[in-house]
């Protein structure tokens, strides 16, 4: 499949800012199962971009500006062509060894609400693979998708008491989930191409990706309840949302902030 992707990201702000410095984990890398056709980062002020690797190995570009700034927009453009792996990693960089992803953090911490939940779906699993496919299964059967941006600072078990999840809070539940069954997890950030189910989702898609013993990391989509395969563009990882944020970062200034994101994914072809 030849995906081609648009995502803007728009920071305006209330009062000039003296100094921007923003790490963009916006690039995705060549795998088995996805090549990158074309891939460009433009940004529309005066900065300095300089491209390397953080903790997770994700690429990163780290973006700096010398103000006054006023607002600052960040626009992607690429074609990523990708292949049928049914959800297991091939070809991946993988500087961290899988026990890492069992640690909890803010935004994942253990629950015992999400634990006994994983431990119902999971009951009577003939393998690890088919306790973590039930708990994907499970996530997606419980919750109605939201398709909107995620509330800031909302946790896993924040999230799991709601109605309605995004992409970002049924991800996190997975990861704590599967880590309170003894398997590493983590989150993933990249795109999805959604024109399947008709409706337009002007954010980076979230999911998670577990590591299971003879397999590797597999990835599971509690959002859709299937594993990502071709209309999936993987491009980072962390302990959680936070860790693989395709923006963050700080700056020097005061005054409020305003944040607009759109992204659209399209099928060539």
């Amino acid at each position: 499949m030849r995906l081609s992707i648009d995502h803007r990201t728009v920071y305006r702000f209330a009062v000039p800012q003296a100094r921007l410095v923003q790490m963009l984990r916006l690039t995705p890398e060549n795998t088995h199962d996805q090549t990158i056709a074309s891939w460009r980062i433009d940004v529309d002020c005066d900065a300095r971009l300089r491209t390397g690797r953080d903790g997770f190995g994700n690429v990163i570009t780290m973006l700096y500006a010398e103000g006054p700034v006023d607002g600052i927009a960040i626009t992607v453009h690429g074609e990523v062509l990708t292949s049928h792996s049914d959800g297991v990693l091939h070809g991946v960089h993988e500087p961290l060894p899988p026990a890492l992803f069992l640690r909890a953090t803010e935004a994942t911490p253990a629950d015992v609400a999400i634990a006994a939940f994983a431990a119902e779906a999971a009951a009577d699993a003939e393998s690890r693979v088919g306790a973590l496919h039930r708990v994907n299964a499970a996530l997606h059967e419980r919750f109605a998708f939201d398709c909107g941006r995620p509330e800031p600072g909302r946790d896993a078990a924040a999230a799991f008491r709601e109605e309605r999840a995004t992409s970002r809070d049924l991800a996190q539940m997975f990861a704590v989930a599967a880590r309170s069954l003894g398997t590493p997890a983590r989150y993933v950030s990249g795109y999805r191409h959604t024109d399947r189910d008709g409706e337009h989702r002007p954010t980076p898609h979230g999911w998670a990706e577990a590591h299971v013993d003879g397999l590797g990391w597999v990835g599971f989509d509690p959002a859709s309840g299937l594993c990502p395969e071709e209309h999936y563009v993987r491009v980072a990882i962390g302990l959680d949302a936070a860790g693989a944020a395709p923006v963050a970062g700080s700056r020097l200034g005061d005054g409020a902030e305003e944040l607009d994101v759109d992204v659209v994914v399209v099928q060539e072809g």
